[in-house]
């Protein structure tokens, strides 16, 4: 006669959630790094004392760091995840038995006492410490970059920037609405406060419907679309993202938010970089005038300069800078000045382009021989000045030197941060719309960068190949 299994159940069973993960799994290097110990004194202020206890803000930002590491972009698939892989219920510090929270109630937390109390950017900037005190960080050399991401906005549902939208209509209300809408209220405001004259901005080619925040953009070639841009300031010893900001994909105000991140990390963290690496997007007069003129910094950057001619006429560097004379000389020796004559009240000459024209003699130009190669369709040369050509020149000095060369092959390094974010963390569309929405992605996916990187510079190499993989 055949057997029979016995199917009873065991009643006592011993399990050791610690045994059953991998010693090499990333998530094992990761809680080497993250130090949430502050975490619920910070966010106390925005809870309640009484009432239903709400979800642990250390399991919610412990399961947000699993869902960035590993390129899970789903809310709902993040909390399914949690509750069927033991390596992420041991990072999540979930026994076999603890319930998972609800996406549903998941996303609520997130979304409203997470973004009120600023924890994203509390969770950076304490991982970031710890990347400087493990020796990450010299402070040395800092590079900047930005990188357009799509928005979670439909092509389809824009309207022409010059369109008037009536915003206060009660399906048009959601909270990416209010946020434009209080920014615009804000940037109003500013304008009228102003003492100077504001020249009028140009408004966007098209505005979404779901997201007006974002910015029309075809930026990396093929069709337009919503978007936003990721901005990173990195150290450039190890490539540890020291800050990042989320800005509409526009290039004036990525090259604003480099301003913001420069000086709140060095209000923060006291660090302030001797040299500054970028493209030609930063090199703009008045960025390199803030470089060089405010901070102090190095700009390793190439000079934004349309002043170059290409139809076989002379350019501004053709001719001879005077700084005792406040005067330029043409290669014929004339003078080109910004007034020729004295007033009893001294004018600045400063344009609202922030330059200063210099003109040459209408009877010098007249009898000059090179008039042809120089100004052949104006009766005189005329030459714009920016008030930061000082520091153009500098820019233009250190374009020169060893150093320099050695900043652009360094630059690669925010390049390879921004492939990794879109192909390795699957970043490559927002889930929240927003300006704020944005910027706690953006956060997250730059605090998971930096624990990956000083998992990977600090573990031995014999472990972190296999973590890494995972």
């Amino acid at each position: 006669m055949m057997g029979q299994a016995g199917n009873q159940d065991q009643l006592f069973y011993s399990f050791n959630l610690d045994e059953h993960v991998p010693r090499d799994h990333l998530l094992r290097g990761i809680d080497r790094f993250l130090d949430l110990g502050d975490l619920r004194q910070h966010l106390a202020p925005f809870y309640s004392h009484t009432g239903r206890p709400s979800i642990d803000p250390v399991l919610m930002v412990r399961m947000l760091v699993v869902g960035y590491c590993f390129g899970i972009r789903s809310e709902r698939r993040l909390c399914d995840e949690v509750h069927l892989n033991l390596a992420y219920r041991w990072f999540c510090r979930l026994g076999l038995e603890d319930k998972v929270p609800d996406h549903s109630t998941f996303s609520k937390n997130r979304h409203g006492r997470f973004r009120q109390s600023e924890v994203f950017r509390h969770v950076f900037e304490t991982v970031l410490r710890r990347c400087m005190s493990e020796g990450l960080v010299r402070g040395e050399g800092f590079a900047i970059d930005a990188s357009v991401i799509k928005a979670d906005a439909n092509r389809a549902r824009g309207v022409p920037g010059v369109e008037v939208v009536d915003w206060r209509k009660e399906e048009a209300s959601s909270r990416a609405v209010r946020e434009y809408l209080d920014a615009l209220e804000a940037q109003n405001a500013s304008h009228e406060d102003a003492s100077d004259d504001q020249p009028p901005s140009t408004p966007p080619k098209s505005v979404s419907l779901t997201d007006p925040a974002s910015r029309w953009t075809a930026a990396p070639a093929g069709p337009a679309f919503f978007a936003y841009s990721t901005n990173y300031l990195i150290d450039l010893h190890a490539g540890v993202i020291m800050d990042v900001e989320a800005t509409p994909a526009h290039r004036s105000q990525e090259v604003d938010a480099t301003k913001t991140m420069v000086n709140r990390v060095e209000a923060r963290f006291c660090v302030k970089p001797q040299r500054l690496v970028g493209d030609t997007a930063y090199g703009t007069a008045s960025m390199l005038g803030w470089m060089v003129q405010e901070k102090g910094i190095e700009p390793h950057v190439p000079v934004w300069d349309k002043t170059e001619r290409k139809d076989n006429t002379l350019s501004s560097s053709d001719f001879d800078w005077n700084e005792q004379a406040n005067e330029y000389r043409c290669p014929q020796g004339h003078p080109l000045r910004s007034e020729w004559r004295q007033f009893t009240n001294p004018r600045s000459r400063i344009t609202k382009a922030d330059t200063v024209i210099y003109r040459a003699s209408q009877h010098d130009c007249k009898q000059c021989p090179s008039k042809d190669r120089c100004c052949p369709n104006t009766p005189m040369r005329k030459i714009a000045r920016s008030v930061h050509e000082a520091a153009r020149d500098v820019a233009r000095a250190i374009s020169t030197t060893p150093e320099y060369q050695q900043s652009r092959r360094d630059r690669k390094k925010v390049e390879m941060l921004f492939a990794h974010l879109k192909r390795i963390l699957k970043l490559d569309r927002l889930r929240l719309r927003g300006l704020t929405g944005a910027q706690d992605e953006f956060l997250l996916a730059a605090t998971a960068q930096n624990l990956r990187r000083m998992v990977k510079r600090l573990i031995p190499s014999g472990q972190q190949e296999v973590a890494m993989a995972r």
